[in-house]
């Protein structure tokens, strides 16, 4: 796949998948080009604020600070990550695959954050995964798409007799199709849809900001999971509701195959770092 515009070029470079492991390496191609050199100023903005923001391993942000990221976040536009709806990518059977294959470029790394941002062809999914301890931050830059999210359950918020061994009751929080611009999504450790899956309706751009990034010698390892719908070919579950929330039951599976992505490097505007504080 190639974006315009200078952001990237590569040959399937990095095989990865949505937890950052790398499984396999090849050379990667650079293009000069003025983005790749001249800082964002709201790029810039936003990498400041998060160092304030993420203080490290356990530590939640602070409400105010939420929603004053949130902000800046709400404010981005693809351009400061040296991207338009005008790249082939974007554009309508620009990236249409029989096998789409999610990308994704890290913009920013540190100990206490992440900037990443995924590229999903039309019909690519990133399957239900979690986020362990981490407080994460969504935002739809460019595309249209499907958002399904769950937060676990206490099996006492809705009475179920039948409970599946091995099964976890979790209480859905978003099912819904997002088009950009839109608003800055959250998800907290336990609340906020903190397991979710991404399915593209159109090609996508999406910016996580993860803080803290996955690390599995943390233990903030990336697991994934699929809907149960039934015990037998012969049963299936009934629609569990409250008088506010639907829920289902998750089960724990090994990574899938879809999981996989190929991972490029950056080339969009750059963050200057500055010493900490």
């Amino acid at each position: 796949m190639k974006m315009d515009g200078g952001l990237v070029e590569h040959r399937r470079e990095i095989i990865g998948h949505v937890n950052g492991k790398v499984i396999k390496k090849r050379k990667v191609r650079r293009r000069s080009s003025s983005s790749s050199i001249t800082p964002s100023k709201s790029l810039q903005r936003l990498y400041s604020f998060c160092k304030q923001v993420f203080k490290g391993p356990g530590i939640v942000p602070a409400s105010q600070d939420v929603q004053n990221l949130c902000h800046i976040l709400d404010s981005l536009r693809p351009e400061d990550f040296g991207l338009s709806k005008d790249l082939q990518f974007f554009k309508p059977g620009g990236s249409v695959k029989r096998n789409p294959r999610v990308t994704y470029t890290t913009v920013y790394k540190c100990r206490q954050f992440s900037l990443v941002i995924f590229f999903l062809p039309a019909s690519a999914v990133i399957p239900l995964h979690n986020h362990p301890e981490m407080t994460v931050f969504n935002k739809l830059l460019l595309g249209e798409m499907h958002i399904k999210a769950y937060d676990w359950a206490d099996p006492l918020d809705v009475e179920c007799s039948n409970q599946p061994s091995s099964k976890r009751l979790a209480r859905l929080k978003a099912n819904s199709v997002f088009t950009a611009p839109c608003n800055t999504s959250v998800l907290y450790p336990t609340s906020g849809g903190n397991i979710h899956e991404f399915t593209a309706i159109t090609p996508c751009a999406v910016l996580d900001i993860l803080g803290p990034p996955y690390s599995k010698e943390d233990g903030r390892d990336c697991s994934y999971y699929k809907e149960i719908l039934s015990t037998s070919p012969d049963e299936e579950f009934e629609e569990l509701k409250d008088d506010e929330h639907s829920y289902g039951w998750l089960e724990e599976i090994e990574m899938p195959e879809n999981s996989k992505m190929d991972g490029i490097e950056y080339l969009g505007p750059r963050i200057i770092e500055t010493a900490a504080s």
